[in-house]
């Protein structure tokens, strides 16, 4: 090496290099006078920057770039100082780019610039090493050649070769130089030392970071091998244990000295376990025995036979079979509601005669507020058994309902496991609440993880993936509940007895908030019946005028508010009990949110009353139709769905088939556009049971006869006139009558479902039912048609 350096010198002194040069950017690379380095460059200029370079002198500047995130790399943004170089080899790539191996001569400052175009071309000044205090030079390369020996025998990576190689080099600049090009120090250090011309310097610099890197070195072998003593250490407990092990066993004084094996063998003969259930715990028992305290899966099988030992396998409770204490709790509880508390009673009554009948799996259906969950609690009061709900709205992963595998770290049963484990019981009442909000994802299906849990066929060997052994369902109550149905997967929904809870009437809701509502926030709030009271008027005005619901849970809330001002007022020095009516309403809840306008909104041509079911209940709709001159298109706006898109279509093409029999002129249909609005925009609307309102509301624009008033329908229409069954009529109809509907048009087929409909309701209300579209126009518009 010392002879290539030598013939470098003497090469350097006798050649002289050109005044301007190509100035070939460098990125995240310093090179240093004597490095040999192969690039790679891709870009169309460089490429012709080398091409240029190798058909002259050879010799290119090259200059580190300062800031990569710049695209473009001229001389603002590459450092002042570089090394001249000389190219030796260069081959052209397949892919367009090339490989170039240069010798890097000498250190040189930019001193100008010639050109920018094609590429950059600048006017170099090479520098010389400035050898001043030669005498300190000497020691400190001695310094550097030291620690160089040092790093090389702590860097596993480097060969023990280059120790000779540093130690043959007499000329300090060039140990510097090539040391500082070896070294894994960050670019802005490398340029540093670049652009330091002082041998004494730039070596200073350079012994002060090889003391920093050996220090780091040394900080790392010690912390390798304070680790490799660790587990040293760990394996000489672990064969002193073992021999530990074999000297009680010698001695008599085995495994079964260890007092949390006898308590595991004592709880498992006392449960009774089924026997698969007895073989699994009893097979982890015995690898617990034979297993080191220290190792890692000791307390995996800890956490298992826990989870075995605590489990309610035999543990129930005794149903409260007395029907009549039974059916007195539920109607405490609960107003209404009577094809439900019917069914609690008939499954008492199967119970009574035969005790181990499996528990029925209930689904509640209704809108929110009608007391889904809360009937859950009563029925478990009324059996006499321990509770237990779990939310399912959001779940998406199939392991919170079967658990994880013990394979994986933290491991832990699934929520129904969990849940039965809680109440120390396996014949809860366990209540699925908001089964229809159900997620699925990558993780798995929960819906389908439910099919087993809800089977009667196949719960009573429900397996939990972390338990790995069956335990018995059949003897908990599931009762699920849901707001729709249709999003329930249809395997899930045929495991359960579907029972619909519509939402309240208007006397219902009145009763309830009497008996219910009124007390319970009265109580809340710190208020006694003799303070505040409420009369009947008033709480019909907040049903009629602040809430629009199926269930009570708003009308509850606005009660709330009346019970708060009022403390606010007995705190501020009220004596007076106050009496609240319907005039003293508007001091606490403000204006009325909600009117009955039907009869001013129909008092014009076409304009019509429908009915709709929602997930949170039933509600009413209007269809506005209106004219303008046009061309015969049809507009639909309010954010309608296809079907009902479809609806209208089919309303249009009947009308203008038959408009001679309505008396309507065919230029209706040719010279205006109909426009065709359903309130409220914003919220979207589908179905086909808006027929026979569009179609109404249709002839009563084009031949000016008002719809009748409070008169709502709903109804499917066929292209013949026909008026087709829609489902959902229970829920429609109380959403009419809590609109104060005094007629409703029904599809004839649609009679049987009215006898879910509360008496009260079915006496105050008219109802037509029709077969036919022109039987509708007759009853809502006064057309008669042969």
């Amino acid at each position: 090496m010392t002879e290539s350096e030598d013939r470098t010198d003497q090469n350097e002194e006798l050649e002289e290099f050109p005044e301007t040069m190509p100035l070939l950017a460098l990125t995240d690379q310093v090179l240093f006078p004597l490095a040999l380095s192969p690039l790679r460059v891709t870009g169309e200029a460089e490429t012709k920057l080398l091409d240029d370079a190798v058909m002259g002198q050879r010799f290119i500047a090259m200059a580190t770039v300062q800031d990569t995130s710049e695209k473009e790399h001229g001389p603002d943004n590459t450092y002042e100082i570089g090394c001249i170089g000389r190219i030796m080899q260069m081959q052209h790539t397949s892919e367009g780019s090339i490989n170039v191996i240069v010798q890097a001569l000498k250190r040189f400052r930019v001193a100008g610039i010639v050109s920018r175009e094609p590429y950059l071309v600048v006017r170099v000044q090479p520098l010389e090493d400035i050898e001043e205090d030669s005498e300190q030079i000497v020691p400190l390369a001695t310094t550097i050649k030291n620690q160089m020996a040092r790093l090389i025998e702590l860097s596993p990576n480097i060969p023990q070769e280059a120790v000779g190689i540093v130690q043959s080099i007499e000329n300090g600049g060039v140990l510097a130089d090539l040391v500082a090009g070896n070294l894994s120090i960050s670019i802005q250090e490398k340029q540093k030392i670049l652009a330091t011309l002082e041998c004494k310097q730039r070596l200073e610099r350079l012994a002060y970071i090889l003391a920093h890197e050996i220090e780091l070195l040394e900080v790392s072998h010690k912390i390798q091998h304070d680790v490799k003593s660790s587990i040293d250490k760990s394996q000489r407990e672990y064969f002193l244990r073992e021999q530990l092990k074999a000297i009680h066993e010698e001695l008599g004084e085995g495994a079964e000295s260890r007092p949390e094996l006898e308590d595991y063998r004592e709880k498992l003969a006392a449960l009774k376990l089924p026997a698969e259930a007895k073989k699994e715990a009893t097979r982890e028992l015995e690898r617990l025995a034979r297993m080191n305290e220290a190792s890692a899966e000791y307390h995996v099988i800890t956490t298992f036979l826990d989870w075995m030992t605590e489990l309610p396998w035999n543990t129930s409770t005794v149903d409260q079979l007395d029907i009549d204490r039974a059916e007195a709790i539920l109607n405490a509880d609960h107003h209404g509601l009577d094809k439900v508390k019917q069914r609690i009673l008939e499954y008492l009554a199967v119970r009574k005669l035969k005790p181990n009948a499996a528990g029925p799996i209930l689904c509640f259906v209704g809108p929110p507020g009608v007391g889904k969950t809360s009937l859950g609690h009563s029925i478990a009061r009324a059996l006499g058994r321990k509770f237990v709900r779990m939310s399912l709205g959001g779940v998406r992963d199939e392991a919170e309902i079967r658990g994880h595998r013990r394979t994986y770290v933290g491991a832990m049963p699934g929520r129904i496991i969990q849940s039965i484990r809680k109440t120390q019981s396996n014949n809860p009442m366990f209540m699925l609440d908001e089964l229809d909000k159900l997620g699925s994802d990558f993780r798995g299906d929960p819906s389908s993880a439910l099919l087993e849990v809800l089977d009667p066929a196949q719960n009573d060997t429900f397996t939990d993936h972390y338990l790995s052994v069956p335990f018995d369902l059949s003897k908990v109550m599931f009762i699920a509940t849901a707001n729709v149905l249709d999003t329930i997967p249809w395997a899930l929904r045929d495991r359960m007895e579907v029972i619909e809870l519509p939402g309240y009437t208007l006397e219902e809701k009145l009763q309830i908030a009497k008996k219910y509502l009124v007390p319970r926030q009265l109580e809340a709030h710190g208020l006694k019946t003799k303070r505040l009271s409420f009369n009947a008027a008033a709480i019909r005005k907040i049903i009629t005028h602040y809430t629009r619901e199926a269930g009570v849970r708003n009308l509850e809330r606005e009660i709330a508010n009346v019970c708060r001002g009022c403390a606010r007022l007995f705190v501020g020095g009220r004596r007076k009990p106050i009496k609240i009516g319907p005039g003293g309403l508007r001091e606490h809840l403000g204006n009325e949110r909600f009117y009955r306008d039907q009869a001013e909104r129909t008092r014009v041509p076409g304009v019509a009353i429908g009915m709709a079911w929602t997930a949170v209940g039933g509600d009413i709709l209007f269809v506005e139709a209106t004219r303008m001159p046009g061309k015969g298109g049809l507009i639909l706006t309010g954010q309608l769905g296809d079907v009902m898109k479809e609806s209208a279509q089919a309303v249009l093409s009947y009308v203008r088939a038959n408009a001679a029999k309505f008396g309507i002129d065919n230029s209706c249909f040719t010279d205006y556009d109909i426009h065709i609005h359903v309130p409220a925009g914003a919220v979207p609307k589908d179905g086909p049971s808006a027929g026979v309102t569009i179609l109404t509301a249709v002839v009563s624009l084009l031949t000016g006869k008002r719809v009748k008033n409070n008169l709502s329908m709903t109804g499917e229409i066929t292209l013949r006139g026909l008026v087709l069954p829609v489902g959902g009529v229970k829920e429609k109809v109380l959403a009419a009558s809590r609109a104060g509907i005094k007629e409703i048009i029904l599809p004839a087929r649609c009679q049987n479902d009215l006898e879910d409909v509360p008496d009260t309701i079915r006496k105050r209300t008219r109802f037509h039912f029709v077969h036919r579209m022109t039987e509708v126009l007759s009853i809502a518009l006064g057309i008669d048609v042969d």
